[in-house]
């Protein structure tokens, strides 16, 4: 299991390091295929599970971001909370994973600033900016890590015992 929460958090961090070197790759002059390659792989892999719109993306070297700014807010909020849950720097999270009403109350509360985002975005017509929707999104992307990385901290803990 520690080489699975190794691989996840490896995972976690890599994506949210690509989420802004794409649009660098993507903006280099001809010829460039390392660097087209790469931003076709990361523009495609957030194709799948972002909406991509422009408006609501982060723009670098004159191109929009592979995923909008809420999806990158989550992303980021995983890569550093998977990177510090995986340090075992913090005490109790097996315990707070393996109770599924601690682990339903934090995914509710990290939630909870998408929430308010999207019932004002909803009720005022309005758009809150790219940075205010990105760091609504870093909690349940932190809160999603967290539960992640502790389940499989248990799992470890649970084989070696076994």
């Amino acid at each position: 299991m520690a080489n699975l929460r190794r691989a996840f958090v490896a995972a976690s961090i890599a994506w949210a390091v690509l989420l802004p070197l794409a649009p660098f790759a993507a903006s280099r002059p001809a010829p460039a295929r390392f660097w087209y390659g790469l931003a076709f792989i990361v523009y495609g892999a957030g194709s799948f599970i972002c909406h991509q719109l422009p408006a609501r993306s982060f723009h670098s070297w004159s191109a929009q971001w592979p995923v909008c700014a809420r999806c990158t807010g989550i992303y980021v909020g995983a890569a550093v909370a998977a990177g510090v849950f995986a340090a075992d720097a913090v005490p109790g999270l097996s315990r707070t994973v393996q109770n599924v009403y601690r682990a339903r109350a934090l995914l509710a509360a990290a939630a909870l600033p998408t929430v308010v985002t999207l019932i004002y975005e909803w009720t005022t017509g309005d758009r809150p900016s790219n940075p205010i929707r990105a760091l609504a999104g870093a909690p349940p992307g932190a809160a999603v890590a967290f539960l992640v990385v502790g389940a499989l901290r248990a799992q470890g803990a649970a084989g070696r015992s076994a």
